[in-house]
C-alpha cells in the first residue's frame, strides 16, 4: 500500500517495561512525528472488546506523553454506530490501535467497514500507531490455528497493511513462536520483526524500519527453516 503523505508508522510493544518514565519516550516520539502540539487521539478498541479498563490507563498515560483529548472509538457493541466512529477517527490527529487479541479485532474491524475507512486515512496522510496486537494489526499477516492442538491447522490471515512488515510483539520469552509459525508460512527469504516488550519499530512510508527503545529481533524465512538473525539495533 503506497502513502501519499511522508508520516511514519509506530508499532510499539506495551508492558511495564514500556513504562519506565512519564512522560514515556516512545510515545513522544509518536506525537512529534504528527507535527501537532498535544495532537488529539482516536482511539480503537476493537482488539480488547473496547474495555473500559484498559481506555481509561492508556488514555491517562497518553495524555501524561504529550496527547491532547482521547476518544474511544466503540466498534465491538452488538450495534456500533459506525458514522460516530468514522467522524471520530476523521476529526482526530492521530489513530490509535489498542491490545488485545488481534483475530478477534480483525473481525470487527472488518465486520463494520472500518478496516476500508483506516486505510483510507492511512493514504491520506494520517498518523498511525500501535500497541501489542494492535501492532500487528497494522502490519501485512497473521496466523491462526483452526485446531490450537495442531501445528499443521495454521493458517494467515490478512490484517490492515498499513505498515509492510511482518512483525510480533512480546514473543521473546517462548523464542517468538507465533513469528516462526508465520514466517513458516511465508515465501522463501520473507523477514519477520519480533518487537520485545519495552521495544517499538517505526516504519517509514517507504518500509524502511528503525527500532526503538530497544533492539528488535529478526527472523528470516529460509528453504527450510526459520533461522534469527542479526537484531535490529537502535541509531
Amino acid at each position: 500500500m503506497k502513502k501519499d503523505a511522508g508520516t511514519p508508522v509506530f508499532l510499539l510493544a506495551g508492558g511495564p517495561g514500556s513504562r519506565r518514565s512519564t512522560p514515556d519516550p516512545l510515545l513522544r516520539q509518536v506525537f512529534e512525528a504528527s507535527g501537532r502540539q498535544n495532537p488529539s487521539v482516536a482511539y480503537v478498541g476493537a482488539a480488547s472488546g473496547d474495555n473500559r479498563e484498559f481506555f481509561a490507563s492508556l488514555s491517562a498515560y497518553m495524555k501524561a506523553s504529550g496527547a491532547g483529548e482521547v476518544s474511544l472509538v466503540r466498534l465491538a457493541s452488538r450495534r456500533p454506530d459506525v458514522e460516530k466512529a468514522r467522524r471520530q477517527l476523521e476529526a482526530a490527529d492521530v489513530v490509535f490501535l489498542s491490545g488485545g487479541d488481534v483475530e478477534n479485532g480483525m473481525s470487527v474491524l472488518e465486520a463494520t467497514g472500518i478496516d476500508a475507512d483506516l486505510r483510507r486515512l492511512f493514504r491520506s496522510g494520517k498518523p498511525f500507531f500501535g500497541l501489542s496486537a494492535g501492532s500487528i494489526m497494522l502490519a501485512d499477516r497473521w496466523v491462526r490455528w483452526a485446531d490450537p492442538d495442531d501445528d499443521d491447522s495454521a493458517a494467515l490471515f490478512g490484517c490492515l497493511g498499513i505498515a509492510p512488515v511482518l512483525v510480533d510483539t512480546h514473543g521473546e520469552a517462548d523464542g517468538w513462536g507465533e513469528l516462526r509459525a508465520l514466517l513458516g508460512l511465508e515465501r522463501e527469504g520473507a523477514l519477520g520483526l519480533g518487537i520485545p516488550t519495552g521495544a517499538g519499530l517505526r516504519v517509514e512510508p517507504d518500509g524502511a524500519v528503525a527500532a526503538l527503545g530497544g533492539p528488535v529481533h529478526r527472523f528470516i524465512r529460509n528453504h527450510s527453516s526459520v533461522e534469527r538473525v542479526e537484531d535490529l539495533a537502535p541509531a
